[in-house]
């Protein structure tokens, strides 16, 4: 028995799916597709942003920043995962424990702090469309980013540091990654009052934004009811209703594996959520906010000289 930061030096085991070895080859393969689409999509949307000027708006200026964070979390992960899944090295460091532990918190943090943003420019958008451009003034996106990236990186901190002073039982980890709930499983000693730090910080980044976007779509949809254009009611449901169903499966999936207590999570079932929130989510992000977008085909078409400023 030891703590986390002085016990296991040497490292740790990662299991990963080597209990359903006939799935390995398998999830191999379509974890390298999905990453490859998932690198593509989101350096599209970053590049077209940055290429066309029509795109330079809060919207999609908050949307580079969603896919940029998608494009790190999935790195911080993926590729260790699929060295794991060919069976040639399951081990990872201490310090990349640390690390992977500390950035995937961070990334995964930001993001939840930034879809409350993202649903705060879209209230702008529908509810103060006169007013919209006073609101979301680029001073006012530039720090509502940066409040997201501070305070993301500011809860990883302190759950990391709270997770490397735990007394910890063991070196193998029935995960693909260091994820806080199966490091929590190892603790050997009564942790109750370190893990209730950690539950009141998972609260504050899970429930409460979830809370402040569900009461700005509800402003959105009663908005919208009143509205008498039904182009106009179109386009809101339509750009709403994609920012919705990322907001549903980010944090349905990390409700379910952060709000849990620790002795009912499952292990096996753990990490298939996981597989859905860092690999699925990110891949389809792109598609959720860009397959239905005019804007951006019309973006896509004039950055390849096929299009025309009319559109």
């Amino acid at each position: 028995m030891g703590s986390f930061n002085t016990s296991f030096r040497q490292g740790f085991i990662l299991m990963g799916f080597s209990d359903y070895p006939q799935l390995e080859l398998i999830f191999s393969v379509l974890i390298s597709i999905f990453y490859s689409l998932t690198l593509f999509g989101n350096s599209a949307i970053i590049i077209l942003s940055q290429l066309d000027a029509r795109l330079q708006t809060p919207m999609y200026f908050f949307l580079c920043h969603l896919s940029f964070l998608d494009l790190c979390y999935t790195t911080s992960i993926v590729p260790q995962l699929l060295i794991n899944l060919q069976g040639y090295d399951r081990t990872i460091s201490y310090g990349g424990c640390v690390a992977q532990l500390f950035l995937f918190l961070a990334l995964a943090s930001t993001e939840s702090v930034l879809l409350v943003v993202m649903a705060f420019d879209r209230y702008a958008a529908v509810c103060r469309p006169l007013h919209y451009t006073t609101i979301m003034h680029p001073l006012l996106c530039l720090s509502l980013a940066i409040a997201s990236w501070v305070g993301g990186f500011m809860n990883s901190l302190i759950q990391t540091s709270l997770m490397m002073v735990m007394p910890i039982c063991g070196h193998q980890l029935n995960h693909f990654f260091c994820e806080m709930p199966i490091l929590l499983k190892l603790a050997c000693e009564n942790t109750e009052e370190t893990e209730a730090k950690m539950f009141v910080t998972r609260v504050v980044f899970l429930i409460f934004p979830v809370t402040l976007i569900l009461g700005s779509y509800a402003n959105i949809a009663q908005a919208v009811l009143k509205t008498k254009s039904m182009a106009g009611c179109k386009k809101a449901l339509g750009t709403c209703g994609s920012h919705l169903v990322v907001v549903s499966m980010f944090y349905g999936a990390a409700i379910y594996t952060y709000l849990q207590p620790k002795g009912s999570y499952s292990e096996s079932k753990g990490k298939f959520v996981a597989l859905f929130y860092i690999i699925i989510t990110p891949m389809l992000n792109p598609l959720i906010y860009t397959l239905r977008n005019k804007d951006v085909k019309r973006a896509l078409w004039r950055v390849l000289g096929r299009g025309t400023d009319s559109g």
